[in-house]
């Protein structure tokens, strides 16, 4: 129905974009006109001339816009005679207009901050209707808000070119722009001629730093290699470095971050073990951070600085071993599943709360995961597996203890991750979020129908995930039926016997090692059963989709499904096969080993699928969970497994469970002389084995 008095444009609009044209007003103008011509068919026309009439101006608000003279501010006006166009988008500075229009676009062409990363259908129309009712944007409860592109080596591997090109980096900056993001890390530790910082910069983002970077200054063993990286040896080389580092920097919008961890993202102390005490260590992390801030603000005036207090540094501060500058943002880290406590190092789990006290005035922000890359339990493949609600009361805690100067979310290779990217969107922007009316909004953004069965898949996603421990947020993730899995192998098959794998203790327990195997078991066999039920309740929704729907479902839906129940069986049937060969059960434990490499098979076979259209290459570099390097453990397990009792000739088990008995004491040998292979093997043993079974 049309609305009353409403504007109503078709064909090719006239736009003119008055005042100076910046790299970024120019970028957001390029995807206006691209998202114009996907909705009406046709591209909008630019006009420069003053004296022609045009749909729609794009400029910068005057003084007596008084609604608008703040950072980033921008709003929609509606002239009553139309003066030379029927709607105007103003914005107070670049990243104002670059809102408005990325805004405009939300609100009436129907275009989603994820369009790019979701898929999301775009319908083509004859009109688009415009209601002539003046908007002002709201200040986001976050000054400082954006992602960093970290763990992202799917963007790595997508496309042919390293470091990624301009056709990676545009949509995903684009993406933190539509989201109202500002501020952005492009990436972890990339070679430092890559365009990443260059586009970042060119689409008007603040570009801020890695912790294990500070200033973005090279790290100091690649630029002086075979020395000590020893800062109370060698000063000189690292202010160097700084100091290059803020020479490149000092003209662009930049959010510095202070810090001293030593190479590799580790504490400097494991480098340097003279500093054995919280006193030496907290001495030296203000020394530093102290020196870089005295240099930063010798050739930048009134420089935006943070210090990054993640895992040790924040251990240090809370203990009072660290002497801050008052007016840099300190910024605090979630343990990587979404709690405000300390992360786990190894074992060690002290969930020391990582906010500020009510006594630590200043400024604070937050550095969050949505993704985590942790080689334990951590989600990097598939969604966040905890609820929206619990990021919601989080961040809202946060908020309310002060820490709303900066939000950085570590936000991954962004496609598996949109849906909590998007509720974080909503938090940065208003502070607070209702996490089912969010849902609701985000599946109707993205699907044409069946949107109450999408959402309650959504919703109980988190309740399938298997808890490892007893917190709250030990949900896990990706990574779980991965790395574990391996390092069970990695202590099986080097013959550490039943002694406790250390590296295992955070989620079995020191306890023996086939204890602590068992301990694993138990809980998939729960995932395999929960994870199952989900899944079934998804195909049965997918199944009532269109095609386009359908799709979009499968990758953004089933896919993180998919990876969790093939995950659980192939590190459960893992387990089945240590207990079975313990035993000395050795054909059985074979067909366990071969149903692992089955699951796993699933597993990359869900990667695969997923890699459709643009998406082509997508997980080629799965480096981190890394699934393939699963499968060929655990193929090494099963090649082991045939070596008791069927090696050296290979055909000694089909010999004694599945040859025919009347053939068995009457055959010729040198007829016998092609071994099956092992999934062939595999296959007939269970047959026979599961055949004894019910018998």
């Amino acid at each position: 129905m049309r609305l009353d008095n409403a504007l109503q444009w078709s064909g090719s609009v006239a736009i003119r974009v008055e005042g100076e044209q910046t790299p970024p007003v120019k970028h957001a103008l390029r995807m206006l006109l691209r998202d114009f011509e996907s909705v009406l068919g046709e591209k909008p026309t630019v006009v420069e001339k003053r004296d022609r009439h045009v749909e729609l101006v794009i400029r910068y608000a005057d003084a007596e816009e008084t609604n608008l003279q703040r950072a980033e501010a921008y709003g929609f006006r509606f002239p009553a005679e139309g003066g030379g166009s029927d709607m105007r988008i103003l914005g107070c500075d670049e990243l104002g207009l670059v809102y408005g229009m990325l805004e405009f676009s939300r609100r009436y062409l129907g275009i989603q901050p994820f369009w790019y990363w979701a898929d999301q259908t775009i319908a083509r129309r004859e009109s688009v209707e415009i209601d002539r009712s003046p908007y002002d944007s709201s200040a986001s409860k976050v000054r400082f808000r954006g992602w960093f592109v970290n763990d992202e080596v799917s963007l790595i591997g997508w496309k042919e070119p390293y470091p990624p090109s301009r056709e990676v980096w545009e949509p995903v900056f684009e993406a933190l722009l539509r989201c109202g993001g500002n501020m952005v890390i492009p990436g972890t530790d990339l070679p430092r001629h890559g365009v990443h910082y260059e586009v970042a910069e060119e689409m008007g983002l603040w570009v801020t730093h890695h912790h294990a970077e500070p200033l973005g200054a090279e790290m100091f063993l690649r630029a002086y290699p075979g020395k000590q990286a020893s800062y109370q040896q060698h000063p000189e080389l690292f202010e160097a470095l700084w100091e290059e580092a803020i020479q490149e920097q000092k003209d662009r919008k930049v959010v510095w971050v202070l810090s001293f961890r030593g190479q590799g993202d580790q504490p400097f102390w494991e480098q340097d073990p003279s500093f054995d005490t919280p006193e030496k260590r907290g001495g030296m992390i203000g020394r530093v951070v102290r020196r870089q801030y005295d240099m930063i603000r010798r050739s930048v005036a009134e420089p935006i600085c943070s210090v990054a207090l993640y895992g040790e540094i924040a251990e240090l501060y809370k203990g009072g071993y660290i002497d801050l500058p008052e007016d840099i943002i300190k910024v605090w880290a979630d343990n990587g599943y979404g709690k405000m406590v300390s992360r786990r190092h190894g074992n060690l789990n002290l969930r020391v709360p990582a906010l500020p006290a009510s006594s630590d005035h200043g400024k604070h922000g937050i550095y969050y995961h949505v993704t985590f890359h942790d080689l334990q339990a951590s989600n990097h493949l598939t969604l966040f597996p905890g609820p929206a609600s619990f990021v919601k009361d989080e961040l809202e805690s946060a908020f309310a203890a002060g820490a709303d100067d900066y939000l950085l979310v570590n936000s991954g290779n962004i496609r598996p991750h949109v849906y909590m990217l998007n509720a974080v969107r909503e938090l940065w922007s208003a502070g607070r979020m209702d996490a089912d009316r969010h849902l609701e909004r985000f599946v109707a953004s993205y699907y044409g129908n069946g949107r109450e069965e999408l959402a309650e898949l959504h919703r109980s996603f988190a309740d399938a995930a298997i808890a490892y421990g007893p917190n709250a947020d030990d949900w896990a993730g990706d990574e779980y039926y991965h790395h574990p899995a391996r390092k069970i192998i990695g202590h099986w098959l080097t013959g550490k016997g039943a002694a406790p794998d250390a590296r295992l203790i955070w989620g079995a327990g020191d306890v023996p090692f086939p204890e602590q195997v068992k301990a694993f078991e138990v809980r998939l066999k729960a995932g395999i059963e929960a994870w199952g039920d989900w899944l079934a309740r998804c195909d049965a929704a997918i199944a009532k989709l269109d095609e386009a729907d359908a799709r979009r479902a499968r990758d953004q839906l089933r896919f993180h499904g998919a990876l969790h129940k093939s995950g659980s069986e192939g590190f459960y049937y893992l387990c089945r096969a240590y207990d079975a060969y313990r035993e000395e059960r050795y054909p059985q434990a074979f067909v366990l080993a071969s149903q692992s490499a089955w699951a796993y098979r699933e597993s990359l076979a869900t990667l695969r699928d997923a890699e459709h259209g643009k998406w082509e290459r997508f997980y080629l570099a799965d480096w981190l969970t890394n699934v393939e390097r699963t499968l060929e453990n655990v193929d090494t397990v099963r090649r082991y497994l045939r070596l008791h009792g069927d090696s050296p000739d290979f055909f000694l088990w089909y010999k004694e469970y599945l040859m025919p008995v009347a053939e068995k004491y009457i055959y010729l040998e040198n007829t016998h002389r092609n071994p099956l292979s092992d999934d062939e093997l595999a296959e007939l043993l269970k047959v026979h084995f599961e055949g004894l079974e019910r018998q």
